[in-house]
């Protein structure tokens, strides 16, 4: 199922609930029902009550965006440490330059294409991408340089693949959700909780009152869902790209 679609049903649901009970309340309710008096102290919670979900909102949308920055950012250090270690094999042997750039791009080819599908479905890495990275080690660090040249540029190719080998351990650690279940059964409750509470203002069934209370329920449900989206980086719609790797090496990447 689409995740737009997914979005639309949960606030279309989520404005038909709390109009069906708006309305169903409102056929209770006695005609010489005052709505002006409602205490103030159910005022002033119910506007409390909002303001810290409010805040609670935000706090977890800017960590669940964090996350998925932070994902993406170790999708580009990989990348780049892995274009890095293909352009500076280059003074290597043409043998040996051959064999490091194939086998990178052999990596490379298995994360666009395998072990990203994998990360999404399964929230993890692969054994064969392990395998392939290790390949790419045993290129680099296996070859006894045999001039100055060579030695100058055999650390930094091996700080490369170290960098490229951590930055992959990142971006595994990143593939799962990231909001642990006690949270989000803190955001559905206070989700409950707000949009239950506009209740106790005695809303009427006039149409700016019903509309305010579906709109304020359909913001609810997208804020729910745009926390959702954001909290798989590898998973879901909004989600962290193999843009780096595709810019980096286009032949690879086909």
């Amino acid at each position: 199922m689409s995740e737009w679609l997914v979005l639309t049903l949960a606030m279309a649901s989520a404005c038909a609930v709390v109009l069906t009970i708006a309305i169903l309340n409102n056929r209770r309710i006695g005609e010489d029902d005052d709505p002006s008096e409602t205490p103030d102290v159910i005022e002033y919670m119910t506007m409390m009550i909002g303001v810290v979900y409010a805040i609670v909102l935000g706090l977890a949308i800017a960590g669940v965006w964090e996350g998925r920055s932070a994902a993406q950012e170790s999708v580009r250090l990989e990348a780049q440490a892995l274009h890095e270690v293909r352009a500076r094999s280059s003074v290597y042997p043409a043998e040996v330059r051959d064999r490091i750039r194939t086998d990178v791009d052999a990596y490379v080819s298995h994360v666009v294409h395998d072990e990203w599908r994998t990360m999404s479905a399964h929230g993890s890495l692969t054994d064969r991408g392990t395998l392939l990275l290790d390949r790419v080690r045993a290129d680099v660090t296996g070859y006894e340089p045999r001039t100055d040249h060579e030695g100058q540029a055999y650390q930094p190719l091996v700080d490369q693949v170290a960098a490229a080998d951590d930055a992959r351990s990142s971006r595994g650690q990143s593939a799962g959700a990231t909001m642990p279940g006690v949270v989000w059964f803190g955001l559905i409750t206070g989700a409950l909780v707000t949009v239950g509470l506009i209740f106790t203002l005695q809303i009427r069934r006039t149409f700016r009152e019903l509309l305010l209370a579906g709109l304020f329920s359909a913001l609810i449900a997208f804020l729910l869902f745009l926390i959702w989206d954001f909290d798989s980086p590898f998973g879901r719609g909004i989600s962290a790209t193999t843009a780096p790797f595709v810019d980096l090496f286009p032949h690879a990447a086909r």
